[in-house]
């Protein structure tokens, strides 16, 4: 099976280095949300070396950097699914770099942790935030 992301066409990569690219995610989840991955072909975070993990973090702050710049986001929620049962769906490392807004979910405590919807917000057990319409979408 070919990888999409091992023949992602030039025009779509919005950051390079050496070791990684990132662009836009087809599936945004919010203005800006991008994917960082690495250039050869490694399934997960953890088949990486490390030399390639140090290549898509400082990917990671210039992609931030450049998402402040264009769309000017309250916070970020920055993260991967490694396996099946974490959710990857697609077997090459990619790391979301996803812009966050005030206003863009009715309560976004728990941010990450609610990969298990409700189990994310510890204050409110139970609780699954719901998102917001808003001029950004």
């Amino acid at each position: 099976m070919t990888c999409f992301m091992c023949n992602l066409d030039s025009d779509k990569i919005v950051a390079a280095n050496d070791l990684a690219v990132a662009f836009r995610d087809s599936f945004p989840v919010s203005p800006g949300h991008t994917l960082v991955i690495t250039r050869r072909h490694a399934k997960t975070w953890f088949e990486a070396t490390r030399d390639e993990q140090v290549a898509v973090l400082d990917l990671i702050n210039e992609v931030k950097s450049f998402l402040d710049d264009e769309f000017h986001p309250d916070g970020f929620n920055v993260g991967f699914n490694a396996g099946e049962a974490a959710g990857q769906t697609i077997p090459h490392l990619h790391v979301h770099v996803i812009p966050r807004f005030v206003g863009d979910v009715d309560d976004p405590t728990g941010g990450v942790r609610l990969v298990v919807p409700d189990k994310g917000n510890y204050r409110r057990p139970g609780f699954v935030p719901s998102s917001v319409k808003t001029d950004l979408d």
